[in-house]
């Protein structure tokens, strides 16, 4: 089968063929028919060798919905077990812990206290197989979540770009009461999904930050009370929200502009949370930020977030909007997404089901050019 693999530091991925895997013990195999691209395989592909404990080769792709076609011995799966059958469509929760330490045993695999290089790799595509390819083993059932009739296509981008947003958000819940502003700072694949969690589970002011129009049209149409340009400065920003600052700021990119940009909206006792992984530094100090403020630094979400975002999905709360590629696109879908060209989340179909101008709003495959609407 054919497998976006990445061979070399430094370098593009490469669509190499690979033998279909065959599940062992306790393992799940899958027929991937989405999967996610994230700005932070972006990353993989530039830093050199030695800034992660991974071993290459391995197949990207973490952000991947499939079905289940096979199992290893001892797999929990089969008729009798609720949510996890063969042919069910699932998320696969990309995030794989030892299991055992603390944090694991609380659904923090996230957080797992055990060093990414014991376990091979953080997990599905960051470090060991992911999804972009035609079928994927998952090491463990208790990383599958069911997706039941939502779209795959449209449910792939939640195991990361709207878990990783949700995380970040459901810590600082108690402070976006009706009054608050949050600002999100840029509207990509987690800004546009983290408008809408805000929307569905705060009573907060919601305003967008994205120097590119489109994207603001898109932070707009997710249910942003405001979208402003990126370079208008802190002072408008905090106009926007009231004149005392923001409750919460999620930064999306995280560059040292966003993050001074961060520093001067967010109000005294409130949140930055670095959710980017654009490289930028923070300085923290009495001079640089308001007293009783809190820097918070997400990875991932939990796995009963995982469970908890679907749920958001089936209720029509969180509203996918993608542009589809076939995984021989796949590298030049990576190539636009470093260019800032993709408006909300690419997502990769192995067996091609979706033109590459065809996207998913509302669970459902539907043209890129028509709004996504939130009612």
């Amino acid at each position: 089968m054919p497998a976006l693999r990445l061979l070399r530091w430094q370098s593009e991925p490469v669509l190499v063929p690979v033998r279909i895997p065959e599940p062992g013990p306790g393992e799940v195999l899958l027929k991937v028919e989405a999967a996610g691209l994230c700005h932070s395989d972006l990353h993989l592909m530039e830093w050199p060798a030695g800034t992660m404990p991974y071993t290459l080769p391995f197949t990207l792709g973490h952000e991947t919905a499939g079905t289940v076609v096979a199992t290893g011995p001892g797999a929990t799966l089969g008729p009798g077990t609720k949510g996890a059958r063969e042919g069910d469509r699932m998320l696969v929760y990309a995030r794989w812990g030892c299991g055992a330490c603390w944090p694991c045993l609380q659904g923090m695999e996230n957080l797992c206290e055990t060093a990414a290089g014991d376990l091979g790799g953080h997990g599905g595509g960051v470090g060991r197989d992911g999804g972009l390819a035609e079928y994927m083993v998952v090491p463990s059932a208790r990383y599958l979540v069911p997706i039941g009739d939502l779209d795959p296509v449209a449910a792939a981008p939640l195991t990361d770009a709207a878990l990783t947003s949700y995380h970040a958000i459901k810590r600082w819940l108690p402070a976006l009461g009706p009054g608050a502003t949050a600002v999100v700072i840029g509207i990509g694949g987690l800004g546009h999904m983290a408008v809408q969690l805000l929307r569905a589970v705060s009573n907060a002011r919601v305003v967008a930050v994205d120097i590119r129009d489109s994207a603001r049209r898109l932070a707009l149409e997710a249910g942003a009370h405001a979208a402003v340009s990126g370079v208008v400065g802190p002072g408008p920003l905090r106009e926007e929200a009231g004149g005392r600052g923001a409750a919460l700021v999620l930064d999306c990119v995280a560059t040292d502009g966003t993050l001074a940009l961060a520093a001067g909206v967010i109000a005294p006792g409130g949140a930055i949370s670095y959710v980017g992984r654009g490289g930028g530094s923070l300085p923290v100090s009495p001079a640089s930020l308001p007293f009783g403020c809190s820097v918070h630094i997400p990875t991932w979400g939990t796995l009963p977030e995982l469970a908890e975002v679907v749920a958001l999905a089936q209720t029509g709360a969180v509203r996918t909007e993608v542009e589809c590629f076939a995984l021989g696109q796949a590298v030049d879908a990576y190539r636009r997404l470093r260019r800032g060209e993709v408006r909300g989340r690419a997502v990769v179909t192995p067996d091609a089901g979706y033109a590459p101008d065809v996207a998913s709003v509302d669970g459902h495959a539907c043209r890129e050019d028509l709004p996504l609407t939130l009612t």
